[in-house]
């Protein structure tokens, strides 16, 4: 497929087609969840610029393309043949968590996000991650919803959480604990 316009003003009224040619409010809960997915691609997008770091950016290059898949998998209804993710996907993501939790010390307290430049990105798509996370959870709640998408990004928040601390401790950069006492 090639796109030849950005601009097609099929929306100026508000509304939005989805993958089976159907049209819906941009306020629906299925343009919210996908549209979360994609606030998250575009925070790694941004991490990525000018990381050094080859084992990171190679899987957050595969993060961001598997990223496309669940917004096509959110923007169809299940009886719509388009790609999904699936039970591999999900269990990709949890052994990149178990090689780079190898490099850290377990935690004992909650931390601050935060640290370099790189990690404290890193945290903050985690936040949206969480986000799209609700946003899919909402979905499901008023239409059934391909279950290892919501596994996904259950996995994804937890990744950018273990990939920040990585990329803090590559950099030199400690965990900063959360100070829970009261002010005098």
């Amino acid at each position: 497929m090639r796109i030849t316009r950005v601009y097609t003003k099929s929306g100026d009224a508000g509304q939005t087609s989805l993958v089976d040619g159907s049209r819906v409010s941009k306020a629906d809960v299925r343009v919210a969840a996908y549209g979360d997915v994609d606030e998250l691609n575009s925070w790694l997008g941004l991490s990525r610029v000018g990381l050094v770091d080859t084992q990171l950016d190679e899987a957050l290059g595969k993060i961001q393309n598997e990223l496309f898949i669940v917004g096509a998998d959110l923007a169809s209804p299940l009886s719509i043949q388009v790609p999904r993710i699936d039970e591999d996907h999900v269990t990709e993501l949890e052994h990149l968590i178990d090689l780079l939790l190898e490099e850290l010390e377990p935690l004992k307290e909650f931390i601050l996000p935060g640290g370099s430049e790189f990690g404290s990105v890193l945290h903050l798509a985690r936040t949206v991650a969480r986000r799209a996370e609700r946003a899919v959870v909402t979905l499901a709640a008023h239409e059934e919803i391909n279950q290892q998408a919501l596994i996904y990004l259950n996995r994804m928040s937890d990744l950018l959480f273990v990939m920040a601390r990585v990329a803090n401790k590559r950099q030199g950069v400690s965990d900063q604990s959360a100070n829970f006492s009261a002010r005098k």
